[in-house]
């Protein structure tokens, strides 16, 4: 099951959108920007924090805040469902489950097809060498 992160443990602010579009961009607040306090919910179990604070720590803030943009639709609801939908994928994303890696041993072909190669190497280099003057 999924975490799903409390409505009001969320920062949503509206601002306005910069770039093209003229006078709809310059008097209209479409930017939506949704701030997420990590280290300051009271939702999650610390396990889940500690994994989260963990995995997102190049996406945190100095104050462990989780901070999610959408300014690419001119309509506010749309970016606010974006900016959403972008916060779910991200902690969803965080809390997923990694596979233990698996460790393996090369195949002793493996082993033996190194080993040539190496001592290929060596013979190559030292038939580039010059006789030796003494």
């Amino acid at each position: 099951m999924p975490y799903l992160v409390p409505e009001e443990e969320l920062e949503i602010r509206a601002t306005r959108a910069g770039g093209p579009g003229g006078q709809h961009v310059n008097k209209v607040s479409t930017r939506i920007e949704v701030v997420w306090d990590v280290a300051g919910s009271a939702s999650l179990p610390p396990d889940l924090k500690n994994r989260l604070l963990t995995r997102l720590a190049s996406k945190l803030d100095t104050r462990s805040r989780l901070r999610v943009v959408a300014a690419d639709s001119r309509s506010q609801t749309r970016n606010r469902d974006a900016a959403l939908e972008r916060l779910r994928a991200l902690v969803a994303e965080a809390l997923r489950p990694r596979k233990p890696r698996v460790l393996t041993k090369p195949s002793a072909a493996a082993r033996r097809r190194r080993i040539d190669e190496k001592r290929r190497r060596a013979e190559r280099k030292r038939e580039r060498r010059g006789p030796l003057d003494e």
